[in-house]
């Protein structure tokens, strides 16, 4: 999404009252506020990216809770974003396994190829950037998550193809940069050398 501008109303599509009527379906009755979370998330996605006044105005509607309870859920967690942001939203992860692997050099060369700072998006709405804690896959560090997906094993000219790749809107690869299966060892596996293809 590329406007600044914030939308006006908002209302859940007729694809995504299905999904709001399926998500509350799953609390008891009376216990609707449950479903907060997932309902700004699904508000956020179908707003491009970001929750605007209205959307999080909506979700409180839904749930039956006042609008300042449903700001404080949206304001809280960081997976909610309160102003627009770009269609690839880069998140660089910086606590100490991906620093000590090179998170640094992961937040440059991001800021150096799209021209940009953290918490700013291009001029063109395609990359927002922003750094953030442990997203849980220190294994596989430096790593970067962008929108739902994860890129690991980064550096430098990792990193550069990668958003060469978005930019270029060609398909990009998930996970391991490196060629590793998930979390295996880089020299390979060591032990359980042969993989059950069934249980993948």
């Amino acid at each position: 999404m590329t406007a600044t501008k914030e939308k006006e109303t908002f209302s859940f599509n007729a694809e995504n009252k299905k999904r709001v009527k399926q998500i509350l379906a799953k609390y008891p009755a009376g216990r609707q506020k449950s479903g907060t979370i997932p309902l700004l998330d699904l508000a956020q996605r179908q707003n491009g990216g970001w929750l605007s006044i209205p959307a999080i105005e909506h979700v409180a509607e839904v749930v039956n809770e006042p609008y300042i309870r449903v700001y404080e859920v949206a304001s809280f967690y960081s997976m909610f974003n309160l102003k627009p942001v770009g269609k690839h939203f880069i998140q660089v992860c910086r606590t100490t396994p991906c620093w000590l692997r090179g998170s640094d050099e992961i937040t440059e060369t991001c800021k150096r190829k799209l021209g940009i700072g953290l918490k700013e998006t291009t001029k063109d709405g395609q990359f927002t950037l922003v750094e953030v804690e442990c997203l849980g896959a220190c294994a596989n560090a430096p790593m970067v998550q962008i929108n739902d997906d994860y890129y690991e094993d980064l550096n430098a000219q990792r990193m550069e193809r990668l958003i060469d790749d978005l930019q270029a809107e060609r398909e990009v690869k998930v996970g391991s940069q490196a060629g590793r299966y998930c979390s295996a060892p880089m020299d390979g596996l060591t032990t359980l050398q042969s993989l059950d293809e069934e249980n993948e």
